[in-house]
C-alpha cells in the first residue's frame, strides 16, 4: 500500500530552521507584524506597506463587538460551565455563522462573479429583491451606517485600495437603498469581502479574516468570565417562559 504523503507549501519546519513561505521565522520575528505574517501565510508573498495597513485594520475592526453577540455568549456560557479557555474560544468560533461574521465568503464570491460577468450593481440588487433574498454583506441589526466600514473606506482611499470591488460594493449599498426604500448599510463583512478581493485573496479564505480578528475578543471574553464571574451562570426564572402542555399523567 502506497504511503500517504501530506503536502504543504506553507511552512517547512526542520531541526535546523523554520521557513514560512521561504522566510526564516527568526527574521519574521524581528521584522514583521502579526498581520503581515497572516497575509504571508495565506497568500504566499509579503504584503506591500499599503496592504499591510489594510490587513491590520481589518483584524482590528473584527476584534470584538461586546458581550451580547452570539459568539461572545457561546464562549462565556461554556466557560461558565467550568470548561477550559480553549473550549470557550472554540465555542465562540463555532457560533460564527451566516448571520454573524460568516457572510464574508459569500459576499466576496458574489462580488467577484458580478464583476466577472459585467453585471451592474442594480442588476445584482434587483435579482436579489425579486427572490426576496438578503444580500450577504449588507445590513446590520444595530447600525444604519456601520462605523467600522466607514473607517476602512477612509483607509482604503488613503492606501490606494479603492478598486473595482470596493466601488461595486459601495454602489450596491446605494442600489439597495433605492430598491428597498431603506438603508441597508455595507457592513463589516461586506467591506472585508471587497478589500480581500482588492488584495488578491481567494474568496474561500474570507471567513478566516473575521475568525482571526474575533478570536482576540473571544479570548478576552473567556478570560474575563473566568476572572470576574462565578461559575454556572443561569437564566433567571423570569427570563424563561414555558409554553408546552400542562401537567399530565400516563
Amino acid at each position: 500500500m502506497a504511503r500517504e504523503i501530506w503536502r504543504s507549501a506553507i511552512t517547512n519546519a526542520t531541526d535546523k530552521t523554520t521557513l514560512i513561505r521561504g522566510y526564516p521565522l527568526e527574521e519574521l520575528i524581528k521584522k514583521a507584524s502579526f498581520a503581515e505574517v497572516f497575509y504571508l501565510l495565506l497568500k504566499g508573498e509579503f504584503p506591500s506597506k499599503d496592504h499591510a495597513v489594510i490587513m491590520n485594520a481589518i483584524l482590528v475592526a473584527c476584534a470584538d463587538h461586546g458581550v451580547a453577540v452570539p459568539s461572545a455568549q457561546a464562549a462565556r456560557r461554556v466557560i461558565s460551565g467550568g470548561s477550559p479557555l480553549q473550549a470557550g474560544v472554540a465555542a465562540g468560533v463555532l457560533a460564527l455563522g451566516e448571520s454573524h461574521g460568516g457572510a464574508i465568503e459569500e459576499c466576496a464570491r458574489r462580488l467577484q462573479e458580478a464583476v466577472k460577468q459585467n453585471l451592474t450593481p442594480s442588476v445584482l440588487v434587483d435579482a436579489a429583491v425579486a427572490k426576496n433574498e438578503r444580500l450577504p454583506g449588507f445590513g446590520h441589526k444595530v447600525y444604519e451606517v456601520d462605523p467600522r466600514t466607514q473607517e476602512l473606506l477612509v483607509l482604503a482611499k488613503k492606501h490606494k485600495l479603492v478598486g473595482i470591488y470596493v466601488e461595486f460594493a459601495v454602489a450596491v449599498e446605494k442600489a439597495l437603498e433605492k430598491a428597498k426604500g431603506k438603508k441597508l448599510c455595507l457592513n463589516i463583512d461586506g467591506i472585508t469581502a471587497a478589500l480581500l478581493l482588492e488584495m488578491g485573496f481567494d474568496w474561500h479564505a474570507g471567513k478566516g479574516f473575521f475568525i482571526l480578528g474575533r478570536t482576540a475578543g473571544l479570548i478576552a471574553q473567556c478570560a474575563e468570565e473566568k476572572i470576574r464571574e462565578k461559575p454556572f451562570r443561569r437564566l433567571a426564572d423570569e427570563d424563561v417562559q414555558y409554553d408546552g402542555v400542562d401537567e399530565r399523567h400516563l
